[in-house]
C-alpha cells in the first residue's frame, strides 16, 4: 500500500525533476539517470518525508551537482565545441517555465556558471523557488545563496540573447538556409546570415565537425563552401529531413546513412540568422535512433 502511494507521489513530480536535471546537466540521458537515482533514494526513504516535492528537488539537485563536479575534467578534454544534448519535446507545461529557458543559447550561457551558481539560478529564476527554499536545498545560508544568485544573473544576462525569436521566423530562416546551403547559393546565404553570425558544430571527435566555433559571415561561408560542410550536412539533400521542436525552438533532424544531425537556428532582431547549432555527436543522439 505504501509503495503504491510512494510511486504515485514520485510520478507526479517526475516531469519537473527531469526538466531540472536536463537544465543542470545539458544531457537527456544523464537527466534520466539522475531521476532514476532520485527514485531509488525516494523508495528507500522513511515515512518521515512530509514535503515530497521539496525532498525530491533537493535530492535531484544534489545528484546533479555531484555529476557536474565529476564531469569537469571530461568536459575540458572534450574534442571541439560542446553543445547540449538536443531536447525533443513539446513546450513546457509548468507555467513558471518558458521555452527560451531550455534554448541552446540559454544552456550555453549556463555553462559560464559554477555548479552551485547554476543550481541557484535555475531553482530561483526558472523554477521560481524562494531563496529560503533554495538555501535549504543546497545546505547553504540564505545570504550565501543570494550572493551566488547575483553573480549567476550577471553572467547569464551578459551571454543570453536579448531578442526572443518568433517561431515562424525561425522556421523560415532555417528552411531558406538549408536550401541555399545545399545549392551553394552564396548570395542567398549572405542575405540570411548576420554579419557576426556564430556557427557551432558538435561532433565530439566522433563525426566530422568544425573544431572551433565559427564567427562571422566569411568564416561560416568558408565552411559551407568546403568539404567540411558537405560531410556535416551534405550538399545533396539527406534522405530524410524532419521538422521538430528542439530545445523549445523550431529545428530539423537530418538523417543520413551515418546517423542523424540536429539543426537549430537563432534569429536576431533584424530577421537574420544570429547563430546556428548542429549536433552530430552520436552519443548525444542515441534517443533519436529508429
Amino acid at each position: 500500500m505504501r509503495a503504491g502511494a510512494d510511486l504515485a507521489r514520485f510520478q507526479a513530480e517526475r516531469p519537473r525533476l527531469r526538466r531540472l536535471a536536463y537544465r543542470m546537466l545539458g544531457s537527456v540521458a544523464e537527466a534520466e539517470d539522475v531521476v532514476q537515482d532520485a527514485w531509488l533514494r525516494w523508495s528507500r526513504a522513511t515515512d518521515e518525508v512530509e514535503d515530497a516535492a521539496a525532498w525530491l528537488v533537493r535530492v535531484t539537485t544534489r545528484l546533479c551537482l555531484d555529476r557536474l563536479r565529476a564531469a569537469r575534467a571530461r568536459r575540458l578534454a572534450y574534442r571541439g565545441p560542446w553543445l547540449p544534448e538536443p531536447l525533443i519535446e513539446d513546450a513546457p507545461v509548468d507555467p513558471a517555465e518558458r521555452a527560451e529557458d531550455v534554448s541552446v543559447a540559454f544552456l550555453l550561457a549556463l555553462e559560464r556558471l559554477s555548479p552551485l551558481e547554476r543550481a541557484v539560478f535555475l531553482l530561483h529564476e526558472v523554477f521560481d523557488e524562494d531563496y529560503a527554499k533554495v538555501a535549504q536545498t543546497l545546505g547553504r545560508s540564505e545570504a550565501a545563496v543570494r550572493q551566488l544568485a547575483k553573480r549567476a544573473k550577471t553572467h547569464v544576462q551578459s551571454a543570453r540573447p536579448r531578442f526572443a525569436p518568433d517561431a515562424a521566423l525561425a522556421e523560415r530562416l532555417m528552411s531558406a538556409f538549408l536550401s541555399a546551403a545545399a545549392g551553394g547559393d552564396v548570395s542567398a546565404l549572405r542575405e540570411l546570415l548576420a554579419q557576426d553570425v556564430v556557427m557551432i558544430t558538435d561532433g565530439g571527435g566522433q563525426r566530422s565537425a568544425a573544431l572551433r566555433p565559427l564567427v562571422g559571415q566569411e568564416d561560416v561561408l568558408r565552411l559551407i563552401r568546403g568539404l567540411a560542410w558537405r560531410e556535416a550536412v551534405a550538399a545533396i539533400p539527406p534522405p530524410e529531413v524532419r521538422a521538430a521542436t528542439i530545445n523549445g525552438a523550431p529545428g530539423l533532424i537530418l538523417r543520413r546513412a551515418d546517423g542523424p544531425t540536429t539543426l537549430v537556428v537563432q534569429p536576431d532582431s533584424e530577421g537574420r540568422i544570429a547563430a546556428l547549432y548542429l549536433v552530430r555527436n552520436p552519443e548525444k543522439l542515441r534517443h533519436l535512433a529508429g
